[in-house]
């Protein structure tokens, strides 16, 4: 029987120096605020970089697709002439009152592409306030204002 208490007392011991390699395995919490602290820094650093570099992608799309749409209404005006003064985007992808059923297919593939990568729809200004300009295709920008600099620039086309 003593050679069973001898194993209990062994495995015990055995438990407690476990106990006490993984306890130094561990974090102090000085090393914890540090690398919490280096991340903040990082993140403050890297953070506005990223975001300047989603709302430049935005304009750029934005461009892209206004320059689309200015094909699709000039495709539109082969087929069925000047749209008139104060017409939409809308005539894109819905068929105006003057226009045929039978003449008439969308421009463009879905709704959606008459949005802007700001969720707002594309404005066509029929006739355009340019000189030798027949037409626009404006964004406003991520701001959805006249004017501004930046990702809040007005996008005009062509």
């Amino acid at each position: 029987m003593n050679t069973g208490r001898r194993h209990r007392g062994i495995k015990a011991s055995r438990h407690q120096g476990d106990r006490k390699r993984c306890a130094g395995r561990g974090f102090t919490l000085i090393e914890v605020i540090v690398i919490v602290l280096i991340l903040g820094v990082l993140a403050a650093v890297i953070a506005p970089r990223l975001i300047s570099r989603v709302g430049q992608s935005k304009t750029k799309v934005a461009e892209t697709n206004a320059a689309v749409l200015v094909s699709a209404v000039r495709m539109y005006m082969a087929d069925h002439g000047t749209p008139a003064e104060g017409a939409t985007i809308d005539i894109l992808w819905e068929r105006p009152g003057e226009v045929e059923e039978s003449a008439w297919e969308p421009y463009v593939e879905t709704e959606a592409a008459l949005t802007d990568p700001w969720g707002r729809k594309f404005i066509l200004q029929v006739p355009s306030e340019r000189p030798q300009v027949e037409f626009d295709v404006i964004s406003y920008g991520a701001d959805g204002k006249p004017g501004g600099d930046g990702e809040n620039a007005d996008i005009i086309k062509p």
